[in-house]
């Protein structure tokens, strides 16, 4: 079975007010791409791909006219994918909805979320993800209260052989100072924007313990914005939120290997103004050990590191016009 995830850059631009695709040469919201050859590049990208489910970063948008499952199931019909079935939890106001597509033929998958409905007043015990948590993160003895912008998507997942596994899909809150103008507001607001990153984790944590302890088996996946020795704000803190889920049992290779000097990529990031790039391991499939024990593999599609990507040109072009990050990919026997 092969499990993915990908996050995919402005993908609601992609899509009418009916959730029509706009295959078009106007702009996409990537530099220098057009509409229709992101399209054209993701849908050669989620073909090659021919993931069994993928988590999906930035869905398109759902509201008080769009639905992000109708947009998907437009996609998918556009290019017949086998991934024929569009699913999402709790819609946000971002315009980046967290969903999945899955192939309905090999997977039964329904939304499960797990967690007490706390509204505003919170609870320190993992509360449902659309909730609120309490936490303490600064010593001060005054409790924090933190909300998730995106909820994680979490799911109950069968396989037609009749397998179980638990799945959470996860964009957790980005470090970046957006919108600060002087460097003493850009400290500040890395600063709370890294605490809110780590409370985050630490929910997402609590979630996955739990899960453990009734012996279920568990995949997270997505977008942390985060890795160990991303920035110099982590020795402030002591750990990133990668590290954190890490010590709840989780296992994916890539953060190892990044800490041993063998730097691993999922996402690049350019500047239009200077051409400078940036690219950093940002997206991840944590497993629990009963499913690391079954000789899982991972793999990064970068265009330029993956030995598979670069023995197809066109594969190539196709995830450099698609998205600034990469799909990620794990198979395993489940």
């Amino acid at each position: 079975m092969r499990v993915a995830t990908y996050n995919v850059e402005w993908f609601a631009n992609l899509f009418d007010k009916d959730d029509q695709l706009i295959a078009d040469d106007s702009w996409s919201g990537r530099h220098g791409v057009t509409r229709v050859q992101q399209i054209e590049a993701l849908a050669k990208v989620f073909t090659a791909l021919d993931a069994d489910i993928v988590l999906i970063v930035e869905a398109p948008n759902t509201g008080k006219r769009q639905s992000t499952v109708r947009a998907l199931d437009h996609f998918v019909q556009a290019f017949g994918l086998r991934t024929s079935k569009a699913l999402m939890g709790f819609p946000n106001d971002t315009h980046q909805e967290i969903a999945v597509l899955y192939d309905p033929d090999r997977l039964t998958v329904h939304h499960d979320p797990k967690g007490d409905e706390t509204g505003k007043k919170g609870s320190a015990e993992a509360p449902r993800f659309d909730g609120t948590f309490r936490i303490d993160l600064d010593i001060d003895a005054t409790e924090d209260l933190v909300r998730f912008s995106k909820p994680p998507l979490e799911l109950a997942v069968q396989t037609a052989a009749g397998s179980q596994f638990r799945m959470i899909g996860v964009h957790l809150k980005s470090k970046a100072p957006h919108g600060a103008k002087t460097r003493d507001e850009v400290i500040r607001r890395s600063i709370a924007n890294r605490r809110k990153q780590l409370a985050q984790a630490i929910w997402l944590r609590q979630r996955v313990e739990a899960h453990q302890a009734r012996g279920e088996e568990v995949i997270l996946l997505g977008d942390l914005n985060d890795g160990p020795g991303l920035d110099e704000f982590e020795n402030l803190f002591g750990r990133s939120s990668v590290e954190i889920l890490l010590d709840a049992g989780l296992y994916d290779p890539h953060p190892y290997a990044t800490e041993q000097g063998q730097k691993q990529v999922t996402a690049r990031f350019e500047n239009p103004e200077t051409g400078s790039t940036l690219e950093a391991l940002l997206d991840y499939i944590l497993v629990t050990s009963t499913i690391q024990n079954r000789h899982p593999e991972w793999k990064i599609w970068h265009p330029d590191r993956c030995a598979d990507c670069q023995a197809s040109p066109e594969l190539q072009q196709a995830l450099r016009l698609a998205s600034d990050h990469f799909p990620v990919t794990l198979d395993v026997d489940l």
